[in-house]
């Protein structure tokens, strides 16, 4: 299927709804075929590898083939913020977060706007876009989208929820999150296989895979580390995050009521030392209580 029909019968995402999107029906990620983004601006939250100095360039899109219970941007998985846009306005703000100084363009949760976010890539780049492009996702992606941005993609920057597909049920409403997010993220390593730093310990290339550890979950954390470790060793490099913070009360999953305690964490790192994970990013300090949730106005938009 041509790119430009994929809206007309979208099984972009495994959720594969198969509605027209070009006659305004909205499929499971809410989003019909109108690019619609939240937010364009230099971001300083990512890992340092990515965010440096001077900012990625996050381009923050709406709408979310995930909607989980504990999500902390609702407003962009709900598509209840943000600007509509064209691909020819994509472009533009690419190339204008290259002039602000980006070290990259981020593409946070683009999956479902593929071949429009392709098009205004491919676009930028023809008129001097050379930043790395990172693709940032919940790691719920189709093979076949992945495929799509090969040669395109220079840092895949996936979640592993999940291994317990009754907690991705649970939490995230998909039972088939981790066959999924295992065939996602094959797919990545299979085109980036190997991690590239520049002099400045900015990453030009590579899969980092992001593990956010949720409370009361830790054998479920490890199991996702194991698997990771075994299938690519050092390959990837592997994000363990401590930064999981309550956004509202909890009536049915009570555990998510809490931060991640100190000692969930330290049983956590402990355990990918002692499996021998070497190329980790590791979090210091309250982070919880410093996580930053930017403010999705249609700032840069």
């Amino acid at each position: 299927m041509k790119r430009k029909n994929m809206y007309e019968n979208c099984n972009m995402c495994p959720r594969k709804c198969g509605i027209d999107r070009t006659a305004g029906k909205r499929g499971a990620c809410g989003a019909d075929e109108k690019i619609k983004i939240a937010r364009a601006a230099l971001h300083f939250w990512e890992k340092p590898c990515i965010s440096g100095e001077n900012g990625s360039g996050a381009v923050f899109f709406l709408g979310c083939q995930l909607h989980c219970e504990f999500c902390q941007n609702k407003d962009i998985s709900d598509c209840t913020a943000g600007k509509t846009v064209d691909a020819g306005r994509l472009t533009e703000i690419f190339l204008e977060l290259k002039e602000q100084g980006a070290y990259n363009i981020n593409l946070v949760t683009p999956s479902h706007f593929a071949p429009s976010v392709i098009e205004a890539l491919e676009d930028a780049k023809r008129q001097g876009m050379d930043l790395p492009v990172v693709y940032n996702t919940g790691g719920y992606d189709s093979v076949d989208t992945i495929k799509l941005f090969e040669g395109i993609v220079d840092v895949y920057l996936p979640d592993f929820k999940y291994m317990d597909e009754n907690l991705a049920l649970r939490f995230s409403g998909v039972k088939n999150y981790p066959d999924v997010a295992k065939a996602a993220i094959r797919e990545m390593v299979r085109q980036q296989p190997k991690a590239v730093f520049d002099g400045n310990d900015m990453i030009k290339s590579g899969v980092i895979v992001r593990q956010l550890l949720l409370p009361g979950h830790v054998k479920d954390a490890m199991h996702i580390l194991s698997y990771l470790h075994d299938t690519y060793g050092e390959k990837i490099y592997i994000s363990m995050m401590s930064q999981y913070t309550p956004v509202r009360k909890f009536v049915e999953h009570t555990e998510l009521n809490r931060k991640v305690t100190k000692r969930e964490y330290e049983r956590y790192i402990q355990y990918a030392m002692d499996i021998g994970i070497e190329n980790g990013f590791i979090q210091e300090g309250d982070v919880a209580e410093e996580s930053f949730i930017p403010e999705f106005n249609g700032y840069g938009v």
